[in-house]
């Protein structure tokens, strides 16, 4: 089986390369990365000469035309995806989030493959903190960032392909992940690599916006699951039942790190920063037998912070820049 992997070098897409070949050692693999800065060949150095790197831009169709040709299956994680940089300058998102993936599907549909669309929960807005709701494949989309605005828009170009079209494809929303080959500038690995380099980690506000966390490698796990047993034309919510509040992440780190509850700083909010996510993946548990393994946030958490600790040599090259763009905002 041959897959292309669009976005292959990124955080979640490197780490599905990474989970394929353990896995999945049969399947062929090619991954697709502009190798903008959330994306690096050193993700894919453990892989070897098992995955070809291919790099070039989704929007680039006659690229995409000839790499979806030669592939059964392709897996689009290809997406701008920081918040933050789509306040500051939204074309790349309209760009590659929405113009990719109508070049994407045009080459799906020549060429007849199946294709996995991978998108996130924040298409749906935010909920209250003390409302009982989730997100489910029902909730109506209400984006509320650029960032947001254009994965709902990439999300409705593949639902319109499949009804018009009769394009063999399939959309997953997860919550927020975590864990190895994410950029230092997300949340978490932020925290992480600021205490490990010496520095107190940053909240932002007063850290009561509450996220759905999980395993990249559960939400890896479940692509998988809807690749092998999801039905044409289905979308399906991935969440882990990890929601906890920015300020409680912050606690637990500190604490799995040996370091003071009370060792942070307060720094500037975002910009219409969304209160809360939640996912309710019950179709996906029920339907198709998806369940995570990392059954505690602890857990995965914990994972993590060793996987940092041990891989210095891929983040600290990005901190300092990291850090002074932050400094500009205040944060």
């Amino acid at each position: 089986m041959k897959i292309l992997v669009t976005g292959g070098a990124g955080f979640i897409g490197s780490n599905f390369v990474h989970y394929t070949l353990r896995h999945r050692p049969e399947c062929k693999l090619t991954v697709l990365d502009a190798l903008t800065y959330a994306g690096s060949r050193e993700s894919l150095a453990a892989a070897g000469n098992r995955v070809e790197l291919v790099v070039g831009r989704i929007e680039d169709s006659v690229l995409v035309d000839r790499l979806v040709a030669a592939h059964d299956i392709i897996v689009h994680f290809a997406a701008e995806s920081h918040n933050d940089n789509s306040i500051s300058n939204p074309l790349p998102f309209v760009t590659t989030n929405v113009v990719g993936t109508f070049t994407l599907l045009e080459a799906v549909r020549k060429h007849g493959r199946r294709l996995h669309h991978v998108s996130t929960d924040e298409v749906f807005g935010d909920l209250e903190l003390d409302d009982p709701e989730r997100f489910r494949e029902t909730t109506p989309y209400n984006p509320s960032s650029p960032y947001s605005a254009t994965k709902a828009g990439s999300d409705l170009l593949v639902k319109a392909w499949v009804r018009t079209f009769k394009v063999n494809a399939t959309i997953s929303n997860c919550s927020n992940n975590y864990g190895p080959y994410q950029h230092i500038e997300k949340f978490i690995p932020r925290q992480i690599t600021n205490v490990l380099a010496g520095r107190k980690p940053r909240l932002y506000g007063e850290g009561k916006n509450v996220r759905d966390w999980i395993h990249v490698d559960d939400h890896n796990a479940a692509v998988w699951a809807i690749l092998e047993r999801g039905q044409p034309g289905a979308y399906y919510m991935i969440g882990a039942d990890g929601e906890q509040n920015n300020k409680a992440v912050i606690g637990l780190i500190l604490e799995l790190m040996g370091k003071a509850p009370d060792w942070y700083d307060h720094v500037n909010d975002r910009p219409g920063h969304d209160l809360r996510y939640a996912i309710d993946a019950a179709k996906l548990r029920r339907e198709l037998g998806w369940t995570p393994r990392y059954t505690t946030f602890r857990d995965g958490l914990a994972a993590t912070i060793g996987w940092y600790r041990d891989n210095a040599a891929w983040w600290k090259p990005l901190k300092e820049a990291v850090e002074a763009k932050y400094a500009k905002q205040g944060q």
